[in-house]
């Protein structure tokens, strides 16, 4: 409630949050709340733990102090990210946003090393962790605080699709579970003289590398190039399907740059006799309504179908029994008969399904088994085969 308020006055009714503008607001607000939240938890905490010797405290308090930098590292991710397009980059800048979610990471990954060994330092030389009822109090509001935090960047990160937000809001809700371990272990040390809080300051400490790794293995992935998911690849193939002339689709490539960057090349077959106009006038109507469906940049390339005879298409039937009978062909496009000097050559794409255990150096010998298969079973031809790979 108090979120969509926030946003209410932030955005003025404006509810398109694809548009670059709102979310860049959106990001700055998220950004600039962690940051003043984020400072106000760690001073408190760092204070608090002074104050009753818990090194559990200190520890939670420097890493909210890491998660006031994570704030402004993504604060300035989202305003690298939103530079237009330019000559070196004519993608834009959207990646920026996940080079800044890394650097968060390892920062995270640091602050939970060197707590580490202040932990086992608690270990070895234990010091009387004291009870006040303000300073408890404190921690308790810190969760709440915290709990709320990660709704927020939740509902925010969701709305514009912004991977440093989520990854801000999962970090909160570990800071939960860190400070609610933290309150504990205060409570248990006025009943014992075993060293809780430093074996409580080891844990905290995991749990911070724990989000850290996390966040790099997030942030890693689209940064190499991780693959689109299941539900835009079939929503794309079953809507340019619909399309008048369209009889088939394939090579279909999806490509991020960062939120609501992506560009997206597909092959589409039409009848090669069909007037180029009205070629032209489908895909350039598909680009543009499907592009906007799924809000990314899509170019459709056109593979103009010859009309086959009779004995063609008995031939392509005949091939395409032949090579589906293997279990990792998915199916086969762009099929040509080529006149060759003593035996006709048969040439067509094998589209593979890279779960069926495929690896990169075995698809030559995938294609050499096709192949003969098909010359095997067909007299007087020569096939030729090229593999595509269904990742």
């Amino acid at each position: 409630m108090i979120t969509k308020w926030m946003l209410g006055l932030l955005l003025k009714g404006n509810k398109d949050y694809t548009n670059e503008e709102t979310r860049l607001k959106i990001g700055y607000f998220a950004s600039i709340v962690g940051v003043i939240l984020n400072i106000i938890l760690a001073v408190s905490k760092v204070i608090i733990g002074t104050l009753i010797s818990s090194i559990g405290v200190v520890a939670d308090g420097v890493n909210n102090f890491a998660d006031t930098a994570s704030s402004i590292i993504t604060l300035v991710g989202f305003k690298l990210s939103s530079k237009p397009a330019d000559k070196n980059h004519p993608y834009g800048h959207g990646r920026i946003e996940y080079i800044a979610a890394l650097m968060v990471a390892f920062m995270v990954i640091l602050v939970g090393l060197q707590f580490v060994m202040s932990s086992i330092e608690r270990i070895k030389s234990p010091k009387e962790v004291l009870f006040e009822p303000v300073p408890f109090i404190i921690l308790i509001i810190s969760i709440i605080v915290k709990i709320w935090l990660s709704f927020f960047n939740k509902k925010l990160g969701d709305k514009i699709n912004s991977g440093g937000l989520k990854a801000t809001a999962t970090d909160a809700l570990g800071d939960v579970l860190i400070t609610s371990v933290v309150v504990i272990s205060i409570v248990g040390s006025q009943f014992t003289s075993f060293p809780i809080d430093g074996f409580i300051g080891l844990l905290v400490s995991g749990f911070i590398i724990y989000a850290g790794l996390s966040l790099v293995k997030d942030t890693i992935s689209p940064l190499i190039g991780e693959a689109p998911s299941k539900e835009l690849i079939d929503g794309i193939y079953n809507d340019i399907l619909e399309y008048e002339y369209v009889s088939g689709a394939h090579d279909l490539f999806i490509h991020f740059y960062g939120a609501n960057r992506t560009m997206a090349t597909i092959d589409v077959e039409v009848p090669g006799d069909l007037n180029v106009v009205t070629v032209h006038d489908i895909i350039d109507r598909a680009e543009r309504e499907i592009g906007k469906k799924y809000g990314i940049t899509l170019v459709i390339h056109m593979d103009p179908l010859a009309k086959e005879t009779k004995e063609v298409f008995e031939l392509r039937k005949k091939v395409k029994k032949i090579v589906k009978a293997d279990s990792r062909v998915q199916s086969i496009h762009d099929f040509l008969v080529l006149d060759g000097n003593d035996k006709n050559i048969v040439e067509f794409h094998a589209l593979i399904d890279y779960e069926k255990n495929i690896k990169q150096m075995g698809i030559n010998d995938l294609r050499k088994q096709l192949e003969k298969k098909v010359e095997a079973e067909i007299d007087n031809i020569e096939c030729r085969i090229i593999i595509d790979i269904n990742h």
